[in-house]
């Protein structure tokens, strides 16, 4: 059995209250067996930790991954005009092949930003399967629903295929969840339905919640509650675990009704910044010990994928709105990029600390640069001071993925050329 050694390194195991030490990490096959101090001559292969830090991987729990071919293409726009004028028109000129395209761009940057697995939600899922499979990296995937408009069950057919076809899949990497688009977009028929399928099956559910103003005022004309006063009525909190992506837009006994829900609230700071939609109530949230993982949201919207970026928005923001530094500090936006977004995801028992007997998913900063010198609190550091320019090495399942800033399972080259190619056809007609 195959067994890689990395020695001498700063591991930040993210385990309950652990603070950041030297030393050895070991890992046989796709899990790590042992930190601390491992002798040479346990290991097959062997990388100097000198100067690094290790930390598992980062976990984007909310993505559009194909909407990387759509970066920076439809800026400053109201998200409505953004939706309608730009991104819908575009996205009905996309090929199969262009979504698996711009899947692939979008693994490319999250390996190379230190983010191990997402969670994804668009069409033509078995395709992006597919690229997850041969890429390398995991993957929480579900096909959008949307029940406004008659496809004669064809949606909801691909989405019960995907699961049956890939749940468990790729070596464990690929998990799979059913989701229903938002609220606005699923009538009560629809989403029970869904809700009964997804406790049937013991699957997860991943739904938009209260991103907008609009998406609130729209709900309340038409059921005369908020959104998540809608979901709860409807059950979905009753014995589903739940991915519930935004959560901008929360009054306060909204958050009382997300009290003891299985899953929890994806946070995209980014995307709701850039979009002006507002700042979610993430530090409210978890006072009453709602779980809060971090996402991206697609590149439409974020531009970015680097889930360090992720971090730095999130903590800034909870600090302004309350007008107090000591909310949301370093170590618990590290936990929301890892452990907390595993636990969104289902996944804590595999991934998201450097634990023995979980899943290798890990990442190496490389610390040994000026932004990143003098060290004092290296978790500060990490929140505050990293980038995803900094990730030297991404291993995931024991593979290394990336090496020292080179992709392993990508030919970057060829990608970066193929995916310009499809981007500028995809936009010349809108």
């Amino acid at each position: 059995m195959m067994r890689l050694k990395i020695e001498n390194a700063w591991l930040v195991t993210m385990e309950g209250e652990d603070s950041p030490y030297k030393g050895d990490l070991l890992i046989e096959q796709d899990r790590i067996i042992k930190r601390g101090d491992c002798s040479a001559n346990e290991a097959d292969e062997v990388i100097d930790g000198t100067g690094f830090a290790v930390l598992p991987g980062l976990i984007n729990t909310h993505q559009h991954s194909p909407m990387s071919l759509l970066r920076a293409y439809s800026d400053d726009l109201k998200l409505m005009d953004w939706l309608d004028q730009k991104i819908l028109p575009a996205e009905a000129n996309m090929t199969e092949e262009d979504i698996r395209a711009g899947a692939r761009l979008a693994m490319a940057e999250m390996i190379k930003s230190g983010t191990t697995t997402f969670a994804d939600m668009y069409i033509h899922m078995n395709a992006i399967a597919e690229t997850v499979e041969e890429v390398g990296i995991r993957a929480s995937l579900t096909r959008g629903l949307v029940f406004h408009e008659p496809d004669g069950g064809v949606r909801m057919a691909e989405a019960l295929d995907l699961i049956d076809q890939w749940h468990g899949k790729a070596e464990g990497r690929i998990t799979t969840m059913f989701g229903p688009h938002a609220p606005y977009t699923c009538p009560p028929d629809a989403l029970r339905q869904v809700i009964r399928l997804a406790e049937e099956r013991d699957i997860p559910i991943h739904i938009h919640l209260a991103e907008t103003v609009e998406e609130v005022s729209t709900i309340r004309q038409k059921y005369g509650q908020t959104p998540t006063e809608y979901l709860h009525a409807l059950g979905l909190f009753d014995q589903c675990h739940v991915l519930l992506a935004h959560g901008v837009h929360l009054s306060e006994s909204d958050i009382q009704l997300l009290k003891g829900m299985q899953g929890g609230v994806s946070h995209n700071p980014v995307s709701n910044l850039k979009l002006g939609c507002g700042i979610a109530p993430v530090h409210k949230l978890q006072q009453e010990g709602v779980n809060v993982g971090l996402g991206t949201d697609g590149a439409g919207s974020a531009t970015t994928l680097d889930m360090f970026e992720e971090m730095k928005a999130a903590t800034w923001m909870q600090k302004l709105q309350y007008g107090d530094p000591t909310i949301l500090p370093a170590k618990e936006v590290l936990k929301m990029a890892t452990i907390h977004g595993a636990k969104l995801l289902r996944l804590d028992h595999e991934i998201g600390t450097l634990s023995p007997g979980k899943k290798a998913d890990l990442i190496l900063i490389n610390l040994n640069k000026p932004h990143l010198t003098p060290l004092h609190q290296l978790e500060s550091l990490l929140a505050y001071g990293v980038s995803g320019a900094d990730v030297d090495t991404t291993i995931v399942n024991g593979k290394i993925l990336m090496r020292n800033r080179k992709l392993l399972t990508i030919d970057e080259k060829v990608l970066l050329r193929d995916v310009q190619i499809r981007a500028e056809r995809i936009v010349q007609s809108v």
